[in-house]
C-alpha cells in the first residue's frame, strides 16, 4: 500500500470526499484529521531530538492512526477553527487555548518533513491578499481591471470620475454572525463619486468594470488544467449570486500564454493548486480577452462538471504520480 496520505479537515467537507474516494481508488491509506477535534478523538505525541531530526511520533483518532514520519502527503482543505472547539471557556481560557492548539498541533502538521503540501497553510495565507493577487498578475502580463483600494472618500471620488462604470468587492466573505448562520456580499455596481467621510472606517476595493461577455473559472491541480466558461442567464454582474442550477457551464480551453502564467502564478506562491476567475471580453482562444480577477489559493470545485477529473488530478499530486515542483521560499 502506498504511504499514508493525510487529509486535514472538517467531517462536513464535501469536496475532501471527491479526493478521498480518488485516493481509496488507487488504495492509498487515507487519515482524516480535524484539528479542531482535539481532545479524547484526537490526541497526539511528537518527538524531535539528537538522532531524530525530524518530528516523528502517532497522531491517532476515533478511526485512524498514523505514523507523523511516514505521512507522504497532506491534503489541507477547511479544517474546523480552534475558537469553535474552545469557544465555551472564557475568553482569556479560551485566547490562550487556541493559540497553544494552533502553535502546538497545527505547528507539527505544518512541518512535516518530506510531505508534499496541497496546499501548504502558509502558502495558502500569503497568496489569499487580493492586493498580492493583483499585484502577482500585473508582474506576470495579466490583464487586470484598474483597481484603487482606499478608505479616503476623495480618492474614490477621482477613482469614479475616471472610470464609466466602478464595481465593489470586499476583500473577505462575511463572518459566521450570532445565529450561526454566513452571508455574502457580492461584487456590485457602485457609485463611489458620493462617497462621503464614513469610507473611512475601512479599507474598500474599488474596480473599473470589466465589459465581459462571460466568465471563466481555471482549476490548477500540478500541471493539469481545467477550464469552464460560465454564464448566467439572470446576467448578474456576480454570477455567484444567482441560481447556480441554472448557470450554463462550457468546457473551454486556455490560450498557451494564459496557461504558461497561471503556473507561473503559482510556482511565486509555492502552491500546487488554485481556482482563478477571469472575465472574458471576447474570444477566449485570444489571450488578450482573459482579465484576471482573481485567484482562490484553497477554492472550491466539487459543484464544477469536471470535478472527478479534479479530484483525479488530486489523487496523481497526493499519491505521487505527478511530482509537483513549486517554490516553497515563502513558507514561514
Amino acid at each position: 500500500m502506498a504511504p499514508p496520505v493525510l487529509v486535514v479537515t472538517s467531517l462536513e467537507d464535501v469536496t475532501a470526499d471527491l479526493v478521498i474516494a480518488a485516493l481509496n481508488e488507487r488504495e492509498v491509506l487515507v487519515v482524516r484529521v480535524d484539528p479542531g477535534d482535539i481532545g479524547p478523538g484526537l490526541t497526539f505525541g511528537a518527538r524531535i531530538g539528537a538522532g531524530v531530526p525530524t518530528w516523528a511520533g502517532r497522531l491517532r483518532t476515533t478511526s485512524r492512526e498514523v505514523e507523523l514520519g511516514e505521512v507522504a502527503a497532506v491534503y489541507y482543505r477547511r479544517p474546523t477553527p480552534y475558537t469553535a472547539r474552545f469557544a465555551h471557556l472564557p475568553s482569556q481560557q479560551r485566547d490562550f487555548a487556541v493559540a497553544e492548539a494552533r502553535h502546538g498541533l497545527g505547528g507539527v502538521l505544518h512541518n512535516l518533513r518530506d510531505a508534499r503540501y496541497v496546499n501548504h497553510p502558509a502558502a495558502v495565507s500569503r497568496a489569499d491578499f487580493k492586493p498580492a493577487q493583483l499585484q502577482c498578475f500585473a508582474e506576470l502580463g495579466f490583464t487586470i481591471p484598474a483597481t484603487l483600494i482606499t478608505n479616503d472618500a476623495k480618492q474614490a471620488r477621482k477613482f469614479a470620475a475616471e472610470h464609466n462604470r466602478v464595481i465593489y468587492k470586499p476583500f473577505r466573505g462575511l463572518p459566521v454572525g450570532e445565529d450561526g448562520n454566513a452571508g455574502a456580499i457580492w461584487a456590485q455596481r457602485v457609485d463611489p463619486g458620493s462617497s462621503d467621510d464614513s469610507l473611512t472606517v475601512m479599507p474598500h476595493l474599488f474596480q473599473a468594470e470589466v465589459p465581459k461577455t462571460a466568465d471563466a473559472r481555471v482549476t490548477v491541480v500540478g500541471r493539469k488544467v481545467f477550464a469552464s466558461r460560465i454564464e448566467a442567464p439572470d446576467g448578474f454582474l456576480d454570477w455567484r449570486r444567482g441560481d447556480w442550477n441554472s448557470l450554463v457551464h462550457m468546457p473551454i480551453g486556455v490560450p498557451a500564454l494564459i496557461e504558461t502564467a497561471l503556473h507561473s502564478y503559482l510556482d511565486s506562491f509555492g502552491l500546487a493548486f488554485g481556482c482563478f476567475d477571469f472575465a472574458l471580453t471576447g474570444d477566449w482562444h485570444l489571450p488578450e480577452s482573459w482579465t484576471a480577477l482573481e485567484c482562490n489559493p484553497n477554492g472550491q470545485w466539487g459543484w464544477l462538471p469536471e470535478a472527478d477529473a479534479i479530484a483525479e488530478a488530486f489523487a496523481d499530486v497526493l499519491g505521487g504520480e505527478e511530482e509537483v515542483v513549486r517554490d516553497h521560499a515563502h513558507r514561514s
